[in-house]
């Protein structure tokens, strides 16, 4: 089969063929990939900013939101059958741990990481595990939804989060409209009756955050802090600041734009936050870190998107055409997210 696989960090990765995985343990789960999604993290993979925290060993096949169909499942896989149309939570989990047990699933101890830290889904057959399966409606298309699968509850996990601090009446501001970003916003307005304010650099991603439910755009053009402040009661800041950036001076921005006892979800990343330490205890403000979220998210996430409420806006490419994908990524061309259709 065709996958695409990294070989050298700080190159780019190369479509090549590689056997088909097989469900040899009793739970494994072998997928048809529908879709992958091409996320910013798949840019820092290359640049080696997980080498430390993967431990992967290269070369290997990235890619870590999925969907697509069952293609062969193991000896005690009950939940799903062949031919039927799934998306895979990112993590296949144990089910034995206190993280599992909790229903913290992204934290299990035993836990993989397809595309991370073990092959993952930018291939045309994906291994994982029944516990990883969520099925859906038949007539749903796989490539209309992988995104969902990383991107969708990483952003939804966050709102969902947030939620109990946005009673009616109060701000949220979304920095960054991007693929997570995008969900965000619909996940805003379906959950919460907040006033939500995005901030994006790219005036074509406010176009579409407008058209999604916020309340208020604004560039992010060196002068967008002020801005926010100005709309946030003549400089109050908001309850919370959903940050889908956290790079490049967009993280220290976030925490600008946080009122006082407000929070300050940190979702993307790439840069260090410098905040000094007496300006979080004279405010009280909080700092919130954000990982994919977790089975139940990726559920109820799709309730939502199967209804209507949360749409996925998407670009797509061929396998093939991987490379473009994470080129036009790189460059800001891609507007929501970028999909392969192997």
């Amino acid at each position: 089969m065709k996958a695409v696989r990294l070989h050298t960090y700080h190159q780019q990765p190369v479509i090549e063929d590689v056997p088909e995985p097989t469900a040899k343990e009793p739970f494994d789960v072998v997928v048809k990939v529908g879709g992958a999604g091409v996320c910013r993290t798949d840019l820092h993979i290359i640049e080696q900013q997980w080498e430390e925290k993967s431990g992967v060993t290269l070369p290997y096949t990235i890619g870590h939101e999925n969907a697509g169909w069952v293609h062969e499942v193991g000896s005690a896989v009950t939940n799903v059958a062949v031919g039927d149309t799934v998306i895979l939570h990112p993590t296949p989990t144990c089910g034995l741990c206190h993280a599992c047990r909790a229903g913290q699933d992204m934290h299990c101890i035993n836990s993989t990481f397809p595309g991370i830290n073990a092959d993952g889904g930018m291939a045309e057959y994906l291994l994982t595990s029944a516990r990883a399966c969520i099925k859906l409606d038949p007539n749903t298309q796989p490539e209309d939804v992988a995104a969902l699968a990383d991107a969708g509850i990483t952003a939804y996990h966050a709102v969902r989060k947030a939620v109990p601090l946005l009673y009616p009446g109060t701000t949220c501001v979304v920095n960054g409209a991007g693929g997570l970003g995008h969900i965000g916003i619909q996940s805003l307005t379906a959950l919460t009756a907040a006033r939500v304010i995005v901030v994006d650099r790219n005036p074509d991603a406010l176009t579409l955050a407008a058209e999604l439910g916020a309340d208020e755009t604004v560039v992010a053009d060196g002068k967008h802090v002020a801005a926010v402040l100005d709309l946030t009661g003549g400089g109050n800041g908001a309850e919370v600041v959903l940050d889908f950036v956290a790079e490049q001076g967009a993280q220290q921005d976030a925490f600008a734009m946080t009122q006082r006892n407000g929070s300050h979800f940190v979702i993307g990343y790439g840069s260090n936050i410098d905040i000094p330490t007496i300006d979080i205890i004279s405010t009280e403000r909080n700092v919130i870190g954000n990982l994919v979220g977790t089975y139940n998210d990726l559920v109820e996430l799709m309730v939502l998107a199967q209804a209507g409420k949360v749409t996925l806006h998407t670009k797509k490419y061929p396998l093939d055409a991987a490379l473009d994908a994470l080129a036009d990524l790189a460059a800001g061309k891609v507007r929501g997210r970028a999909i392969l259709t192997p």
